[in-house]
């Protein structure tokens, strides 16, 4: 399994900065700095949006920013939607980090993807994140009309730890017996923090910013207690049986260098095991978060084109 050539160049060029796990602040300002720089290039191809609008929506503890993302292939409202939750471990990334993968979802899906600015360790603690991805559902949920979408047909998708909010909201869905998503798009999702250990790489892998040691600074900036780690929110891999029967269809994308890869692949085995529709994409020669990177190559914007297509096909927009 060799890493494709294009992300290899630039992570040879990008190196995430060291992190010191007793100094959160300073190594989460430098590794915010550092993704926003890496993520961000200009693309003469950029998919062109019929509107792009900035709004408040209901936070855990306050409002929270918003961007709504209308691709001219949408139709008349409302219709369906996607609830995105930008990834980052939960201490890093942004509206602005995600921006031109929501618009080129939003293209492939031909629907309206509401992405949403949520609170960020270390300053805020778990489950802040969780929190306010509960109430931003909910809120969806009650102003789904006024963003342009169909309550009944909305979807939630993000990548790693916004995978993490999305798979979490579809099993407290299927807990309490709330509205649940149509779908979810999980993007080499982060589904547990109670084993360090597993999240390993091919040795060939060292030198690259993507480690079991960052996602170890980012559990710790995250979860204050160790035995939080195996809180069900935040931990959904753990979860019993009866969380995962019934679940909305899935759809996963993986990439074969990733810490991630195979938690990922047994939560979507385990869903599977209890009837749950399930699609898995893989992508051996990718890198985790290489969404992020649609500057470098056609291959990574056809990514996310066909994840988007996959959902807009299950949401009926395409």
């Amino acid at each position: 399994m060799s890493l494709d050539q294009t992300i290899r160049q630039f992570m040879e060029r990008f190196q995430m900065p060291e992190v010191k796990p007793l100094d959160w602040k300073g190594s989460a300002e430098r590794l915010r700095y550092q993704f926003y720089v890496a993520s961000r290039a200009i693309e003469k191809d950029a998919p062109e949006m019929a509107d792009v609008s900035h709004i408040m929506v209901a936070g855990g503890a306050g409002q929270r920013k918003a961007r709504l993302y209308t691709p001219l292939g949408a139709g008349i409202a409302p219709g369906p939607g996607i609830l995105f939750f930008h990834g980052g471990g939960f201490v890093i990334g942004d509206l602005d980090s995600h921006d031109m993968l929501c618009r080129r979802l939003a293209e492939g899906a031909r629907c309206r993807v509401l992405s949403v600015d949520y609170r960020l360790a270390p300053e805020h603690k778990f489950p802040a994140a969780h929190d306010d991805a509960l109430a931003v559902w909910r809120w969806v949920q009650e102003n789904a009309a006024k963003v342009g979408m169909d309550a009944e047909r909305l979807a939630v998708s993000g990548d790693s730890a916004g995978g993490n909010l999305s798979a979490y909201l579809a099993q407290e869905m299927n807990r309490t017996g709330g509205p649940a998503p149509a779908f979810q798009l999980l993007l080499y999702p982060l589904v547990q923090f109670a084993d360090i250990r597993t999240k390993k790489m091919p040795v060939q892998e060292s030198g690259f910013f993507i480690s079991a040691n960052l996602f170890e600074f980012f559990r710790d900036s995250y979860i204050g207690e160790e035995a939080e780690r195996m809180d069900l929110r935040v931990s959904p891999l753990f979860s019993p049986p009866e969380a995962f029967r019934g679940l909305p269809p899935a759809h996963f994308v993986l990439c074969g260098w990733d810490p991630l890869h195979d938690e990922g692949l047994a939560y979507a085995d385990k869903m599977a095991s209890f009837g749950v529709p399930v699609t898995v994409r893989e992508y051996p020669g990718m890198v985790h978060g290489f969404m992020n990177l649609t500057a470098l190559s056609e291959a990574i914007r056809t990514a996310i084109r066909d994840a988007g297509q996959v959902t807009g096909r299950a949401l009926g927009s395409i």
